[in-house]
């Protein structure tokens, strides 16, 4: 079988270039960067990804692999910080940059073999660092390059041996995927041979394997991907499975019964929901920073599921819609990764508690758990439910959370939802939603000076949340959305829009 080998060496994005690689129908694995060579060998890839990574190959404790991976006579693509490595392992120099890149830069190609085969003109490619080779050995020459990195892609003389210094991984890149399949299919010799189906069937005799005779309580927001871990562990185990919506308080309008007719008309799923607003609450009372908010969310849906466990009886198992954007965000998985932001089902969670773990979700990207959705019969009404934080409206207030201010957020974000729901660029969002701001503005209303709260919007395109970029909505759609908030939300006077994209921000505002 064909199989291409990932060393993760810490970046944000590994696990988006394995999503990338499975898209183009190629079967792959990420290993840590410390990966033993005699491992490598077994493992027998076809082709080997460099990741990028937090760190600098100058630094004196970076990690850096085996210099013999690059001897095994295998196509080796360095990504970002894995140009790096393959620099240093050649004798090359990398320095901090001037000036750091972050976000689009035109990339001019110099050869159109190889990498770029097919392509032609200049290419918009997402950056992300703050390094930059000094100069490449003479064994190496030039595939690309930008006005800031003269440098961007090169590739050893003989060997094939490949590093460029954006991330075709991510979307914003353009044919990113079609640079990605020149390395595969062209460089590597990989043949298009993995699908989706191949990943449920998996997953479904993983889940089956692991939970035998025992049950599962599923944790079931109403979200695609507590959805589709729920369908999944019913296709595996069926009756052995019980589902819990907890309403805490920090929903969206009417999510409640939504999710109640959705679940019960839709999937015919062992459901019950748990009123758990009041003890929540009680406990972000006086809560400010946006950490402490996620853990205390975290622990407190544990302690709930525990109760529930205790009053139904015995379950073994917690299983959660976990994504890849949420672990890698939460904690290093596979390599020296950053934590940007625990999340409460990841980081957020007590280090101890009663259950055994089920995720068979953690390792995809939203619009793969779509796909693997679609696979399993996921109805579209549940598929294509927008991306809701686990921490809810929580998140989405800045400053203490108390049912006054989650009363006026809920109302405001439910008319930008209903707003952005009545035009054709609904569908293409990522997420639309409202943030309520810990300030006052003066305003004039009826006459009157009024002294009231500020709402944000905040409105991105993405494929997989990892990278995103503020949505261009229409100068109408935000009148309309504005109008509404100001005239009906009583207590705010202001609205304004966010026009940040991921990175450097996040699309969540805590």
């Amino acid at each position: 079988m064909n199989k291409i080998l990932i060393l993760d060496f810490g970046s944000q994005y590994t696990q988006l270039i394995a999503r990338r690689v499975r898209e183009l129908g190629v079967f792959c694995e990420i290993h840590p960067f410390s990966l033993p060579l005699d491992d490598i060998k077994v493992f027998d890839p076809k082709g080997i990804i460099l990741s990028g990574s937090p760190a600098s190959v100058y630094q004196p404790d970076a990690p850096l692999c085996h210099g013999e991976v690059i001897e095994l006579g295998v196509p080796v693509l360095g990504i970002c910080y894995g140009m790096g490595i393959l620099g240093h392992l050649h004798g090359a120099v990398t320095t901090r940059s001037a000036y750091r890149e972050y976000g689009r830069a035109k990339l001019v190609i110099d050869d159109s073999t190889d990498l770029f085969f097919n392509l032609e003109g200049d290419l918009s490619v997402w950056m992300s660092h703050g390094d930059k080779l000094e100069g490449i050995p003479d064994t190496f020459r030039r595939l690309a390059h930008t006005a800031n990195a003269p440098f961007a892609a090169i590739r050893h003389r003989v060997q094939p041996l490949f590093a460029v210094q954006f991330h075709p991984e991510v979307a914003h890149t353009d044919s990113g995927k079609a640079i990605l399949g020149n390395f595969l299919f062209k460089v590597c010799g990989c043949a298009s041979d993995w699908q989706m189906r191949s990943f449920a069937e998996i997953a479904i005799d993983r889940i089956r394997r692991q939970v035998g005779d025992r049950r599962v309580l599923c944790a079931l927001s109403g979200g695609v991907d507590s959805s589709v871990t729920a369908l999944l562990i019913h296709q595996a185990i069926g009756p052995k499975l019980t589902c819990v919506f907890v309403d805490n308080g920090l929903i969206r309008k009417g999510e409640e019964a939504q999710v109640l007719q959705a679940m019960g008309e839709h999937l015919g799923l062992h459901l019950i929901s748990v009123d758990a607003a009041e003890r929540f609450l009680a406990r972000l009372k006086g809560v400010i920073d946006p950490e402490e908010k996620r853990k205390i969310i975290g622990a407190e849906f544990i302690a709930v599921f525990e109760e529930e466990s205790r009053r139904l009886g015995r379950f073994d198992f917690l299983a959660q819609g976990t994504l890849y954007p949420d672990v890698i965000e939460s904690v290093s998985v596979l390599g020296p990764s950053v934590t940007i932001k625990s999340h409460h089902n990841v980081g957020g969670l007590p280090e101890q508690f009663d259950f055994e773990l089920i995720e068979p979700l953690r390792e995809l990207f939203k619009d793969e758990v779509r796909e693997l959705g679609k696979e399993i019969g996921l109805p579209d009404v549940i598929l294509w439910r927008k991306p809701f934080p686990g921490p809810g409206l929580a998140i989405r207030i800045i400053g203490e959370v108390t049912k006054a201010r989650l009363d006026l957020l809920r109302e405001a974000d439910a008319i930008v939802e209903a707003e952005v729901a009545k035009t054709e660029v609904g569908r293409e969002l990522w997420q639309a939603f409202a943030i309520l701001l810990p300030i006052k503005t003066v305003g004039v209303m009826g006459d009157e000076r009024t002294y009231e709260h500020v709402i944000a919007i905040r409105a991105v395109t993405s494929l997989d949340g990892m990278t995103a970029d503020w949505a261009r909505l229409p100068y109408d759609l935000l009148q309309a959305i504005s109008s509404r908030i100001v005239s009906e939300v009583k207590g705010v006077n202001r609205v304004v829009y966010d026009i940040s994209s991921k990175p450097p921000s996040t699309i969540e505002w805590e």
